[in-house]
């Protein structure tokens, strides 16, 4: 799926200097930054999204002598 971005202009210097000096593309190296980062950044949006959740009462939270009793059962 092509995909339009615009960057700084200080990255899209690291990114075409990082392209020059490996000789692979800078689609290349986007494509892995969002492969990398992608997986990061699902967890801390979800993860905000369930504090969220849990400071608003809507989110059952286990207490932690609850958990680890579970676990031996």
């Amino acid at each position: 799926m092509p995909t339009s971005i615009r960057l700084a202009p200080e990255i899209e210097e690291r990114l075409d200097f990082l392209a020059a000096k490996t000789g692979r593309s800078k689609a290349y190296y986007l494509r892995e930054l969002i492969e990398r980062g992608l997986e990061d950044v699902e967890d801390y949006y979800l993860a905000a999204e369930v504090l969220e959740r849990i400071r608003r009462g809507e989110e059952d939270v286990v207490k932690n002598e609850d958990f680890w009793r579970g676990l031996d059962a």
